[in-house]
């Protein structure tokens, strides 16, 4: 009796104790199906916007490329047009030189006694150190050598402003016209050789800098204008290799 009693307290007991172990064990595996899931829901939702944060950071990107290729392109703008009228200037202060040296002499003082004698004035050309003439050579490098004008040309601009009355000061002149014969820009280049012609007459490169002059202005189609530098040339030059070249174009010309 006692034994019966016994079994009759102890199965509902344990019956209990394993239901509460049963809803024990189920409470965190949906416990955990929900954690999982919100951490992929925040996981996805982080996804999202790391990849929308990257997109807008590509496209500020691109965005600054532009303004920069803008800005690289305005730029090349403001030092072509700065190069034009550096040439430009020169070539006027040329033109006003011209015209100040061609008006009548005034007369000579009444009371003088003596008729005035122009004074013959032979120019001398300052002899370049070596720095200069090593930056002379990459200059010519550039032209010859390498074919990158554009930076021939910013280069001959930076040696003009920096050695403005030398010997190879006449060379870079030169040098700078027939860069522009070549790329072509062909009123850059007249402008060029006419500053050696017409301002450094008596200078070495003279010969070749009013032939390619002629040159020059053949291609712009100033034909008349074009042969009178040639004569002028063959006059003023005629033991000049330049001469044998205009007396070419002189006879091609013709024929």
């Amino acid at each position: 009796m006692r034994k019966h009693l016994m079994a009759t307290v102890v199965f509902p007991l344990a019956l209990g104790q394993a239901g509460l172990a049963l809803a024990q064990s189920s409470t965190p595996a949906y416990q955990n199906n929900a954690s999982e899931a919100q951490r992929k829901a925040n996981s996805s939702q982080a996804t999202a916007e790391l990849f929308y944060m990257i997109q807008q950071l590509q496209g500020d990107v691109r965005r600054l490329q532009g303004q920069v290729e803008e800005q690289r392109h305005l730029i090349k703008q403001l030092q072509e047009q700065g190069r034009d009228r550096y040439i430009d200037l020169d070539q006027r202060i040329l033109d006003l030189s011209e015209k100040v040296s061609a008006q009548p002499e005034a007369p000579a003082q009444a009371n003088s006694g003596e008729a005035a004698t122009p004074v013959a004035i032979s120019k001398e050309y300052r002899q370049p150190d070596a720095k200069e003439r090593k930056e002379y050579e990459q200059i010519q490098d550039l032209i010859r050598n390498q074919k990158k004008y554009d930076e021939a040309i910013s280069r001959i601009y930076e040696f003009l402003d920096t050695y403005p009355d030398g010997d190879l000061t006449v060379n870079a002149y030169y040098w700078l016209g027939e860069v522009y014969l070549v790329k072509p820009q062909l009123e850059q280049a007249k402008q060029a050789f006419t500053i050696v012609a017409t301002r450094f007459p008596d200078h070495r490169k003279a010969p070749d800098a009013v032939y390619k002059l002629g040159i020059t202005l053949d291609q712009l189609g100033e034909k008349d204008e074009a042969r009178r530098r040639m004569e002028q040339v063959v006059g003023s030059y005629p033991q000049s290799s330049a001469a044998k070249l205009a007396q070419k174009f002189l006879g091609a010309e013709n024929g």
